[in-house]
């Protein structure tokens, strides 16, 4: 287990580099690129999180949340679950040289082993972004180098909540060659935090789930 724990941290410290690479919009809808799956047809919905149970996800898997304080950062961080709503808030203080970052890890699987999403187009969430970066990543046992499938999720100041739909196939990794994400080895999705400089942070989300 300390070595599955181990593995999420890293993943979560290096999947916000890719938050530089993409940024999707909170306030719409994201349409599916010409290469996915025909978004008229029937497809099944996995729900994986709803956030009704204070400790397990939807899938009856305990949440994991962690923090750049295993690697030197000082960032301090909150959450509560009320009525079905995860807050997570707090203050990013990176490790000199590095970012910081705080992460609320989704596994699939209790011992994070991979799973197969391949009758799924993408991911979507019910989240408010009050203040803040956030990163969204769907993590693939394929990936060694840590340079997951990525990307970030833009703010908007109507201080609503808003439904995010991401085709898997518009998640890039960032420094790695853009390969296509192996459904058949998901073990996790991580929602991150990140910042290159001490400032504030405040999210909420509603429901975390494929489709």
């Amino acid at each position: 287990m300390k070595s599955l724990q181990y593995l999420v941290t890293l993943t979560t410290a290096l999947t916000l580099f890719s938050a530089c690479s993409k940024s999707t919009d909170s306030n719409s809808k994201v349409e599916p690129d010409a290469s996915a799956p025909d978004s008229t047809s029937p497809s099944a919905t996995l729900l994986v999180d709803d956030f009704s149970d204070p400790k397990k996800n939807s899938l009856g898997i305990g949440r994991q949340f962690l923090d750049d304080s295993s690697t030197g950062g000082a960032t301090q961080t909150t959450q509560s679950i009320d009525k079905g709503v995860l807050s997570t808030k707090g203050e990013l203080a990176p490790p000199r040289g590095q970012p910081a970052w705080a992460s609320a890890v989704l596994l699939l699987h209790p011992e994070g082993l991979p799973q197969d999403l391949s009758a799924y187009q993408g991911i979507r969430l019910l989240v408010r972004v009050n203040q803040g970066d956030l990163s969204i990543s769907v993590n693939s046992s394929e990936i060694t180098n840590f340079d997951y499938h990525a990307t970030t999720i833009a703010r908007k100041g109507e201080g609503k909540f808003h439904e995010v739909t991401i085709p898997f196939t518009q998640l890039k990794r960032a420094w790695s060659a853009q390969t296509p994400l192996n459904l058949e080895t998901i073990t996790s999705v991580s929602l991150v935090a990140f910042g290159l400089q001490k400032s504030p942070f405040d999210f909420e989300f509603d429901e975390v789930s494929f489709y």
